[in-house]
C-alpha cells in the first residue's frame, strides 16, 4: 500500500493498494483519504473513497466510500489514527466470513447485495470479485488528478524488465520457473543493471 499527500490540500491523500493474496489477488485499487477540517476531534471520522471499482460488502457501490463509521461507530482520537484506517482498508480484502459481526453490524454494511451474494452464492461472489480485479487492472492508467500517476511501459521498460528477470530471477529463456535453488538469492548490483541498460541502448540503436 502507498499513500502520498495531494499537491494542493494537506488534508487529502491519494493511495493505492496492491492485493497479493486471497480473492482479490492482483487487484490494484486506488483511493483517496480525506481528513475533515475538524480532524482529529471526537467523532470526526476521516473519509476513504475508492476511485477504482471495488465489489465488497464494505464499499458503497455508488460512491466507492468505505464503511468507516460502521467499523468505528465512536471515533476516539486517542485510540484511532490514520494507520488504523489503512489497516482496516487492507483487511476488507481478506475477509473470509461475516460470522464475527452481529446482525446489526451486518445490516449496516453499505453493499447489502454483495453481502447477500457472499452468504448465499460463493461462486457467484467470486465471479463478481474477479470482474472487479480485472477492471482495476484496466483502469490503473486513469489517473484523474491523483498524485500517484501510473504510466504505460514503453518498449525499453518491457525489455529491461524481461532482461532483469532473466538474469536475476528463477526463470529460463522462455520465462518458465527453473525451480533451481542455486538461482534464488542473487545480488543485483549497480554494475549489472547498467550493463543491461547499455545492452538495451545498443539493441535499440541497431533498429
Amino acid at each position: 500500500m502507498y499513500l502520498v499527500p495531494s499537491y494542493d490540500d494537506l488534508r487529502l491523500f491519494h493511495g493505492v493498494i496492491f492485493v497479493r493474496r486471497g480473492s482479490y489477488t492482483n487487484g490494484i485499487y486506488k483511493f483517496t483519504l480525506q481528513c475533515p477540517p475538524t480532524y482529529n476531534d471526537q467523532q470526526t471520522h476521516p473519509k476513504v473513497t475508492f476511485s477504482s471499482y471495488v465489489y465488497s460488502p464494505h464499499v458503497n457501490a455508488d460512491t466507492g466510500e468505505i464503511d468507516l463509521s460502521t467499523a468505528y461507530p465512536t471515533w476516539d482520537p486517542s485510540k484511532h489514527f490514520l494507520v488504523t484506517v489503512l489497516t482496516y482498508l487492507k483487511r476488507i480484502f481478506y475477509v473470509k466470513d461475516y460470522k464475527e459481526l452481529s446482525q446489526e453490524q451486518r445490516n449496516k454494511l453499505p453493499n447489502q447485495e454483495a453481502l447477500n451474494l457472499f452468504q448465499t452464492d460463493q461462486e457467484g461472489y467470486r465471479r463478481r470479485v474477479n470482474q472487479c480485479v480485472t477492471e482495476s487492472q484496466r483502469s490503473i492508467y486513469l489517473n484523474d488528478g491523483s498524485t500517484l500517476n501510473f504510466k504505460e511501459e514503453d518498449s525499453r521498460h518491457v525489455l529491461l524488465r524481461d532482461m532483469m528477470k532473466q538474469k536475476f530471477n528463477t526463470v529460463d529463456s522462455s520465462g518458465t520457473p527453473t525451480g533451481k535453488v542455486e538461482d534464488v538469492a542473487k545480488v543485483v548490483t549497480q554494475e549489472d543493471t547498467m550493463n543491461i541498460i547499455q545492452q538495451i541502448a545498443q539493441q535499440q540503436g541497431a533498429h
